[in-house]
């Protein structure tokens, strides 16, 4: 089985919005700062996904939408699914910050420390391709006991 979704950074020039999950009982994300975004409706598009997630969790409009990448974790939450998300980092928003989120609290972080942030393993590999503009990219990381266990990348430069 698949899941789709899409992972989120909104970019303001030299800090990213970062979601630490500190809301809800039994997160599997429980006090890991993360991106906003989350799982596909049905019929959605990845950027209609992307655009209606972060207006849920931020109340902040997406204008402009950079594919960054797209990460597999197969069997992430539990046997059988496999997640495909798609990462996302959006440079051009407008609208007000909600002070509250049902997912955690919201903070911009300085690009400097958010690779200071508790967060999955793997995401401190993938965020530095981020942070770093790293061309377009395909990559899978796999969690055993949410220990990753494994990841690859296939860079894709069409410059």
């Amino acid at each position: 089985m698949v899941q789709l979704a899409t992972m989120c950074y909104l970019d303001n020039g030299k800090q990213y919005l970062m979601l630490k999950r500190d809301k809800k009982a039994n997160d599997i994300h429980e006090n890991k700062w993360v991106s906003v975004g989350g799982k596909f409706e049905a019929g959605e598009t990845p950027e209609a996904c992307a655009i209606r997630e972060i207006k849920e969790e931020t109340g902040l409009t997406a204008t402009k939408l950079d594919l960054k990448g797209i990460i597999t974790f197969p069997n992430f939450t539990q046997n059988d699914i496999d997640w495909y998300c798609f990462v996302y980092v959006v440079t051009e928003f407008e609208g007000e910050l909600i002070p509250v989120c049902d997912e955690g609290t919201l903070n911009w972080v300085d690009y400097a420390d958010i690779l200071n942030k508790p967060t999955w393993e793997g995401d401190y590999i993938f965020l530095d391709w981020l942070l770093n503009d790293a061309p377009f990219f395909s990559a899978e990381f796999t969690y055993i006991n949410n220990v990753l266990t494994h990841h690859d990348v296939i860079f894709y430069d069409n410059k």
